[in-house]
């Protein structure tokens, strides 16, 4: 099929009618397989290996938290909330996960223990919590992809920020990604929700995340918005998901970041 070089969302908005979005020739995309596939937990068979990861990744570093953490937590469930999963192709065994909570209908958990600056009140946010992923030679690989994850899931559902409280070291992930402090000069705030563990509180600007990795010549530019993953699956293809991508920014239908650009 010959590439695409503009985009007709009244074209996008219907599945029948476009296989590729856009043309990976014309503006130097490429497509990439993992070894891995990473999706929404959606029974309780996927909830229960997202848990065993969170165990074991809380149990490395945080042991008494760990031991609150054998099986699924309320949060886990609640209509605001999905829990990614990273699974290996091989035999299934679950490689990483994390937590994505929306602000639709009641506030952040983290909110339990600041009060969010007034740049932030009134913004459509999530939060990334219970970050874990399984040691192996596969992990970092595995982090970056659900951090990719985590910014698709915020175009597709209309989110402006990315909030997130990581404690030390974990703050280096976020901090490498250009996010930034929510309470500069702070630094680590203990926070009551999480057993008055020090954390620090950072944003980002999630429909602005192109230019930002632009002007600074990230270095994960082109994983992030270069780079079609099909392995990364948060959506089904259906009328729902297309009608999502029609209201991308245009930077992003012509991205990675655009889960239905590349039909497998």
């Amino acid at each position: 099929m010959e590439a695409q070089t503009q985009l007709d969302v009244t074209a996008v908005a219907n599945p029948a009618t476009v296989k590729y979005v856009t043309g990976e020739a014309a503006i130097g995309m490429h497509t990439e397989r993992l070894p891995f596939t990473v999706r929404i937990a959606k029974c309780e068979e996927d909830l229960a290996k997202a848990v065993s990861i969170r165990h074991q990744a809380y149990a490395r570093h945080l042991p008494a938290v760990a031991a609150t953490l054998d099986r699924p937590e309320a949060l886990d469930r609640v209509a605001d909330s999905v829990v990614v999963l990273a699974e290996s192709k091989l035999d299934g065994t679950p490689l990483g996960t994390m937590r994505i909570q929306k602000n639709c209908s009641r506030n952040l958990v983290l909110e339990d223990s600041v009060d969010l600056p007034a740049w932030l009140k009134g913004r459509s946010m999530i939060e990334i919590t219970r970050f874990g992923i399984a040691e192996g030679r596969m992990g970092r690989l595995v982090k970056t992809v659900l951090v990719k994850a985590g910014f698709q899931f915020c175009l597709l559902n209309d989110i402006e920020w990315i909030v997130i409280a990581a404690r030390s070291p974990l703050d280096t992930l976020w901090e490498k990604l250009l996010f930034q402090d929510v309470f500069p000069g702070f630094g680590f705030i203990p926070m009551r929700h999480a057993g008055n563990i020090p954390h620090r509180v950072l944003a980002f600007d999630v429909p602005n995340a192109y230019e930002t990795w632009t002007k600074a010549r990230h270095p994960l530019l082109d994983f992030m918005c270069k780079t079609h993953h099909p392995d990364l699956r948060l959506v089904e293809r259906d009328e729902a998901a297309w009608a999502a991508v029609a209201r991308l920014p245009e930077v992003y239908r012509d991205s990675g970041l655009n889960p239905l650009a590349v039909m497998p």
